[in-house]
């Protein structure tokens, strides 16, 4: 059996590797298609689940959701952090 702590560097590994081919590709994308994303990107940055404070009431599948809009979140600012600095 794979140690769990060496199968969670190699996890942490390739998502590293999955987000840095996804941002080269996305910075290839015409300026209109960009804002698009950056949009959409900010729609997901929040959890849409009616609550104001999402670690008010835990539920099941919380720590996902909330991974899910954290990565969104920072993918946005790097994005945008990217698309400034092309601007440059």
């Amino acid at each position: 059996m794979t140690d769990p702590e060496a199968q969670i560097a190699a996890l942490e590994g390739r998502l590293i590797a999955h987000r840095r081919i996804l941002m080269r590709v996305l910075a290839g994308l015409s300026e209109n298609l960009r804002a698009d994303l950056l949009d959409w990107l900010e729609e997901r940055a929040v959890p849409h689940d009616g609550q104001e404070d999402p670690g008010a009431v835990p539920s099941e599948g919380a720590a996902l959701e909330l991974a899910l809009s954290d990565e969104m979140r920072l993918m946005r600012a790097e994005f945008a952090r990217q698309a400034a600095d092309a601007g440059k």
